[in-house]
């Protein structure tokens, strides 16, 4: 039996807004890096400061695939539900302790030490937060629906970054400078108490899914999900890795690197590269959920060949575009690369969590998204900006692009089309080519 309208739209409720208030929770330390390494770093060396607030940034997302092995697993067995209220209280109190920290004058080098211990707890509990709200919205979708109803994970993630850089900005602007590096900084993470108690309420009044309510009742819930995932699952651990690598890479260049991009490399203001970031992520905001209803109708490797040769084809023609010298012409890029972006992730997600049974879906899915995280997320903008750098060429990151797109496409060629078929429950096979 299918759950009820009103369900759902409390399902999907409870998983965006947990998400979105996760991914503004780690995005503000982003945006709020010169401020920390102005703090929590020896003063004299801004560079080496910057860099080492960078370092504990990445530092998140390589703690992220341990999140996906502990959470996934656990979600597995003791339900969706619990987990995903247990995710959203260790990043929330992660992001809190880091707006209550002293700073290095106060305590010296103990400040960047506790400093990457909390970053450290939010990349963990981000490793259970994608893949265990991406799976909890698909066991409560009909068939019919389901790639609209997962992707809403995508876009509460993107609203959470465009919050997080909206909150900084109006700081920025209301706040005197000096006021900002003594004490606004904090202000953005201290909001993370309050927004995270909203999320955990919203979540500890959801009922676990269908799906791991019937395992439970017959008795059928997996003994060692990691393990069987290990046996039964590597296929689809695999092409859910290749998959993501474009979804991430293209991910972190439109909405962390290009503002960036824009001030150090183009030579625009701030507040240009502010503008840009802000319609970039409102066209992707706009077109992912309809492009994911579409993907419902049309399937989903249409669409995911699509995004992925988009950037293939057109990372090089957009990064010539963005180095016009026109300002117009660089939004007007980053607004076509947002749209690419959408096109690939609006459909991303909800074919990842189709490749897995429910006896190992939260654990598969967790695992194969984490790795490519960690791997080609977080290190996208280091990547970038060293080959920038090294090369002399301001192209070089549509060249990374590139690449990554073209390993992600030849990785959805090898996967069965999953759209409006009903969900695995049993150990099957993985999914075949086709």
């Amino acid at each position: 039996m299918q759950p009820s309208a009103s369900t759902v739209r409390k399902v999907i409720t409870g998983a965006s807004i947990g998400n979105a208030v996760e991914w503004f929770d780690f995005a503000i330390y982003g945006f709020l890096a010169t401020f920390i390494a102005a703090n929590f770093f020896p003063s004299g060396n801004e560079t080496a400061a910057l860099l080492n607030t960078f370092a504990i940034f990445a530092a998140a997302f390589f703690t992220r695939p341990l999140g996906g092995f502990v959470f996934g697993p656990l979600g597995d067995r003791i339900g969706r539900q619990r987990v995903l209220a247990i995710v959203i209280l260790l990043m929330s109190a992660a992001t809190l302790g880091i707006g209550l920290l002293p700073t290095y004058e106060a305590i010296g080098v103990a400040a960047p030490l506790l400093l990457l211990i909390l970053r450290c707890l939010q990349g963990f509990s981000a490793g259970g937060e994608y893949g265990g709200g991406a799976v909890y919205l698909a066991e409560y979708s009909s068939d019919e629906r389901r790639g609209m109803i997962v992707t809403f994970m995508v876009w509460s993630g993107v609203l959470g970054f465009l919050l997080g850089s909206v909150t900084v900005t109006v700081l920025q602007t209301l706040l005197p400078a000096e006021a900002m590096d003594s004490y606004g900084w904090r202000i953005p993470f201290l909001l993370a108490g309050p927004l995270g108690i909203v999320g955990l309420y919203i979540r500890l009044r959801l009922d676990d899914t269908p799906a791991f309510a019937e395992l439970s009742q017959t008795h059928t819930v997996a003994e060692s999900p990691l393990r069987e995932a290990a046996r039964t699952a590597r296929l689809p651990i695999l092409q859910v890795i290749g998959m993501m690598i474009i979804f991430n890479v293209g991910y972190y260049m439109v909405f962390t690197y290009l503002p960036t991009y824009f001030i150090k490399t183009l030579h625009f203001s701030k507040t240009a590269a502010f503008a840009s970031i802000t319609l970039a992520s409102l066209v992707a905001l706009v077109l992912i959920l309809p492009l994911a209803a579409l993907s419902d109708r049309v399937g989903r490797r249409p669409l995911l060949i699509a995004g992925a040769l988009g950037f293939a084809v057109f990372a090089y023609p957009l990064f010539l575009l963005l180095n016009s010298g026109s300002l117009a012409a660089a939004i007007t890029a980053h607004c076509a690369l947002a749209v690419i972006e959408a096109v690939f992730v609006s459909t991303a997600v909800a074919a990842g969590v189709e490749l897995f049974t429910t006896r190992v879906r939260y654990s598969g899915f967790s695992i194969g998204y984490n790795i490519a995280v960690a791997g080609f997320g977080g290190t996208t903008p280091y990547v970038v900006t060293w080959l920038t750098g090294s090369t002399g060429n301001n192209l070089a990151p549509a060249f990374y692009v590139t690449a990554a797109a073209l390993v992600s496409l030849a990785t959805v060629l090898t996967m069965r089309e999953t759209a409006a078929r009903p969900l695995k429950s049993g150990v099957e096979a993985p999914a075949a080519v086709g």
